[in-house]
């Protein structure tokens, strides 16, 4: 299996690379972190580049590529420090194009290249995480409007985004769920700040509907499809989150590297003590396994042979692989890395809330583990 560039590929990288070099954008971050903003400036930087194009087709003036091209993007940013967790709707927005109407297509795609949040989808409830079952959103056709109701809650993105797509239950017959594509400036909405641990350029919010109005064309996709519309884009969501943990393992790993190399004690460099060697040995061969991971995914995903179990096996291990690559690059860079502002400060906080978002370590365990036991029946 050949996970080399083609020249495009490679251009596209190089293109990235070159971006994350025209300024000192950690400054920039560390800035919208303290101050838990949206880092819009960059985003809208790299969407000048084409990033939200990657995998769009060419008749939306897409790029057409696939999940290979998105891999090595992600990681050359992810190695240049960037947070590229706050860019995860951007490449599933090929989901409006399958599910979205022409009227919701026309209102996402307005934002392309404008670097601003646009979507995300609401499903997570105080009463209903990894499993839907309890479910208390819901909606009822009254005098022809459709009439939302709910709660919704560890909603990434909901501070700034202008739509969201809302899964609710038919409060008729509560075996049906459907999304419903919302514009979040509509009379009966409310939003409240919740803060985190990390992650923190991405907002986080309770959102209620009290008596929102909506119409038939506010379905997003057909009613009832919303469990199937779920699980059909959970894979790409775990991969994103699994390529953002690998790049942020990659930046610690090289940050610590640097600074075992000039750190001297005792007459020498750190890097040349034993026990400094092995925790890099140790890190190599986790990035390592990240890198062979994920580039096989997405190999796999191209030639039409990814498993059901692949995505969640990556977030998992890459969220956990991640985080320690990341312990061991604070303990190298020891009061260098605990005091002051240093990046992998943030890498630290970003990765353990990683183990949560996108869906937690046991419900990644619980896929991948059944995937793995589903050719032995």
């Amino acid at each position: 299996m050949d996970f080399s560039l083609n020249e495009e590929q490679q251009l596209m990288v190089e293109g990235f690379t070159e971006l994350m070099e025209t300024e000192n954008w950690e400054n920039y971050f560390r800035e919208c972190e303290e101050n838990s903003e949206y880092p819009e400036k960059w985003v809208k930087a790299i969407c000048e580049l084409g990033f939200d194009r990657i995998l769009l087709p060419e008749e939306l003036d897409g790029f057409e590529q696939g999940w290979i091209s998105l891999t090595a993007v992600y990681e050359a940013l992810g190695r240049a420090g960037a947070p590229t967790y706050v860019l995860y709707q951007l490449p599933g927005l090929g989901t409006v194009l399958r599910e979205g109407s022409k009227e919701q297509q026309d209102a996402i795609f307005s934002y392309l290249g404008t670097g601003k949040q646009v979507l995300n989808y609401a499903m997570t409830e105080p009463s209903a995480g990894s499993s839907w079952s309890d479910m208390r959103t819901t909606y009822r056709r009254v005098d022809g409007k459709i009439i939302l109701n709910g709660h919704k809650t560890f909603q990434t993105s909901a501070m700034k985004v202008p739509y969201l797509v809302v899964m609710a239950r038919d409060a008729d017959n509560m075996d049906v769920y459907s999304e419903f594509f919302v514009d979040m400036s509509k009379e009966g909405i409310t939003r409240e700040p919740l803060h985190k641990l990390g992650l923190r350029m991405d907002s986080c919010a309770e959102v209620y509907f009290n008596n929102v109005e909506l119409e038939e064309k506010d379905f997003f996709g057909t009613e009832g499809n919303a469990f199937r519309r779920g699980v059909e884009d959970f894979d790409l969501e775990r991969f994103l989150v699994a390529l953002t943990n690998y790049g942020q393992a990659y930046c610690a790993f090289e940050d610590a590297a640097r600074y075992a190399n000039l750190r001297v004690q005792g007459g020498e460099a750190i890097a040349r003590y034993q026990l400094i060697q092995l925790k890099f040995a140790e890190m190599k061969i986790r990035l390592t396994n990240m890198r062979n991971m994920l580039y096989e995914i997405a190999w796999k995903h191209e030639n039409g042979e990814l498993g059901r179990g692949d995505c969640s096996m990556a977030k998992y291990y890459c969220a956990n692989a991640a985080f320690a690559v990341v312990d061991d690059a604070l303990q190298v860079l020891s009061g260098v890395g605990i005091t002051g502002e240093h990046r992998v400060q943030r890498f630290f906080r970003d990765l353990r809330v990683d183990r949560v978002s996108g869906g937690t370590d046991e419900m990644m365990i619980l896929t991948a583990g059944r995937a793995a036991l589903r050719d032995y029946r």
